[in-house]
């Protein structure tokens, strides 16, 4: 038998997944790691202790393969995207942790710059925002003690956690990352297809730090047996959510995808062209293969499975997340309850970075569901201003494919169908992100000779069809509107 491994390196946790070349997963390995919020709206992550993890997970599954006497052809990197690393390339420490997607410390300096919003997004397809790593870049080389002095002596390297893995896994031989992860940094000009220099020298950051940018699909060097006890060749690396919308198959013009994990992303496939959206969702890379772009336009919710955790850890009113689902069917209303989680700012279309979070309608009868519910609620409401300013760009998505924690919840799932009036499927095979690059992964080597031998493998579990009336979904919405009102106020 032979198979694929994917790493699906995420915001909270790493795994590691051994798929058959049907596309079935066979086995899986995962690790939590610690979040680290070192000040209020700073969030890190350790660089080091990722990469231990990862390793660990990675040869949990090689080892699980030699038991089953499993042959491993390659090998794909999934990972949260924005989240940037600065190491010294001569001893491979990281000079500072990892400063993950989520954290705002770079507002002021985005606000400095925002007179250059209008060339940077042409050329990048992004706002400027502290969401995106150029600015947390510029921050560890401004901040950390010594790091001008490396850099001047061309010590430095930097890289989303992608190219941090190749690195360490190549034993340095590999500075690499791929076109989708290159395009969420705001340093790479989408219409050259390569860094922009006027942007590196507006930020003052250094070419020579930052890595090669390849195929999605293409050949990223080989794991050393030296740390993984395996040579197996890297042959795709995608941000986490392109990898989704390839696990879903969106192959086509206007097919659509939205991911619930710790934050929510919406992937709409807008072809071979770059299009620009008038409503505030930006312009990415959704794939490159063969040395052409499939782009795609795209709208990020900051908070989705983070609130649940946020029910979980925080406030501890539930003690895991499936529990969410049960507590929110127990309510024939929401009671007139709107949370709005902008725990860290608000992102597409609003993007407002000194919102923060929002309750209200509270009145003598609300009580704890009421919060839970509207937690989940508060998820879908986000999606729909998403799918509405693509309404307004004039695309209307038909269906709608989903992944991620959060559509396990049967009950999140049909609200979302139901605000968004719009057919949800949800897939058999639940690990999009990961079986996303496992896919292209197959495709560098030959195992799929084809985007459409890749999508007869896709097969949904479940259709979620709305039924609510329209005079509801308008009443709910026209709360959710009220309340985001207040936030931003």
């Amino acid at each position: 038998m032979k198979a694929i491994i994917a790493i699906d390196q995420g915001t909270t946790s790493t795994r590691a997944l051994l798929f058959s070349l049907s596309g079935k997963k066979i086995f899986s390995s995962q690790l939590e790691f610690k979040q680290h919020f070192p000040k209020d709206g700073w969030v890190e992550h350790d660089p080091n202790e990722i990469l231990k993890k990862t390793i660990k997970v990675t040869k949990n599954v090689i080892e699980k393969s030699r038991k089953l006497k499993i042959e491993i052809k390659t090998l794909g990197i999934t990972n949260q995207r924005e989240t940037t690393i600065v190491w010294n390339k001569k001893n491979g420490k990281p000079i500072y942790n990892a400063i993950v997607w989520q954290d705002r410390r770079t507002e002021g300096y985005c606000k400095k710059i925002k007179k250059k919003e209008k060339i940077i997004r042409n050329k990048t397809g992004l706002f400027i925002d502290p969401y995106f790593s150029a600015t947390k870049i510029k921050w560890i080389l401004d901040n950390v003690k010594g790091a001008k002095n490396l850099l001047e002596k061309n010590q430095l390297l930097f890289g989303t956690i992608d190219s941090f893995l190749i690195w360490n896994f190549t034993e340095g031989k590999i500075h690499a990352t791929d076109a989708t992860n290159a395009s969420r940094t705001m340093l790479f000009n989408l219409k050259k297809n390569k860094w922009d220099d006027h942007i590196l020298k507006i930020l003052k950051i250094k070419k020579n730090i930052l890595p090669v940018v390849k195929n999605s699909a293409d050949n990223f060097g080989f794991t050393s047996k030296k740390i993984l006890g395996k040579k197996i060749p890297i042959s795709a690396v995608l941000g986490d959510q392109q990898a989704a919308a390839v696990g879903q198959v969106c192959f086509e013009k206007g097919s659509v995808k939205t991911t619930y994990g710790t934050g929510a992303f919406v992937i709409m496939n807008t072809g071979k062209s770059i299009l620009y959206s008038k409503n505030k969702l930006i312009t990415t890379i959704c794939y490159r293969i063969n040395n052409k772009s499939t782009y795609a336009l795209e709208g990020s919710i900051f908070i989705a499975g983070a609130g649940v955790q946020w029910l979980r850890d925080k406030i501890k009113l539930i003690n895991n997340a499936y529990e969410t689902e049960k507590i929110a069917g127990l309510k024939k209303t929401n009671s007139g309850v709107y949370l709005v989680p902008a725990f860290t700012g608000l992102g597409a279309p609003y993007w407002n970075t000194n919102s923060r979070g929002l309750i209200t309608g509270l009145s003598r009868n609300s009580d704890w569901k009421d919060l839970v519910r509207a937690v989940l609620e508060s998820v879908a409401y986000q999606t729909f201003d998403l799918f509405d300013s693509m309404r307004k760009d004039g695309l209307r998505p038909k269906i709608v494919k989903v992944d991620g924690g959060m559509v396990k919840n049967n009950w999140f799932s049909q609200f979302l169908s139901e605000i968004l009036n719009t057919k949800v499927l949800r897939p058999k095979i639940e690990e999009s992100t990961a079986l996303g690059v496992a896919f292209l992964a197959g495709y560098q080597v030959g195992i799929y000779k084809s985007l459409n031998d890749i999508k007869s493998k896709w097969k949904k579990n479940r259709v979620f069809i709305p039924k609510m009336n329209k005079s509801l979904r308008n009443k709910l919405l026209q709360g959710w509107k009220q309340a985001i009102r207040k936030t931003l106020a």
